[in-house]
């Protein structure tokens, strides 16, 4: 590997290890055995590269996870049993990727002042709404249409976002799988009072 990719791999090391705000310049250079000088060279700023670093980290994650999602439930289950499966993909998901769970959402904070990570987040959140919608909906992703990413997608994106921050804080209290079905089952009734 270059001084660049060392950089790179460094503040990933730092970002699971410390999170966004923690991390010093002076931090990643001793991660990735690089020199602080090479931070402003490769990448400008400490920002930029730790950025580029969660970038790259969410990528991976972001494929890892919709593997995971695709292959949730058993063959010959109800649709009920594979969105409960699902449920319990996401949150093994929360437990065994807690660090890039938590990467993700000091990114939300760090949007704020980068405009490049808020187009970024932007970017993946149409992706993610549109993707889950094509996975409770078992199509591919290009036959969801925008109301249907914009409804479903966005719906199941926003109880992901809750469950997650939930996960994080306090596991012990989070809702498990079942509750969470027991629950969106309680809404339905709110909203469809005859269903």
């Amino acid at each position: 590997m270059g001084n660049r990719e060392d950089l790179l791999a460094g503040a990933r090391r730092c970002l699971e290890e410390k999170g966004w705000a923690r991390i010093t310049v002076r931090d990643i250079a001793a991660a990735s055995g690089v020199s602080m000088a090479a931070i402003g060279y490769h990448f400008g700023s400490r920002e930029a590269l730790l950025t580029s670093a969660l970038i790259e980290a969410i990528d991976e994650w972001g494929t890892r996870l919709g593997r995971t999602l695709s292959a949730y439930g058993t063959e010959g289950a109800s649709e009920a049993e594979h969105y409960e499966a699902l449920w319990a993909a996401v949150i093994r998901s929360f437990t065994e990727d807690r660090t890039l769970w938590l990467a993700t959402l000091e990114a939300l904070v760090q949007a704020e002042h980068s405009d490049d990570l808020r187009r970024y987040l932007a970017t993946g959140q149409a992706q993610g709404r549109r993707g889950l919608a094509a996975l409770l909906r078992g199509t591919p992703e290009d036959d969801i249409d925008d109301a249907t990413a914009r409804t479903l997608g966005a719906t199941q994106l926003a109880l992901f976002t809750g469950l997650m921050t939930q996960w994080l804080t306090d596991p012990d209290q989070a809702p498990r799988a079942p509750e969470v079905v027991a629950g969106l089952r309680s809404l339905t009734r709110l909203v469809h009072p005859a269903a």
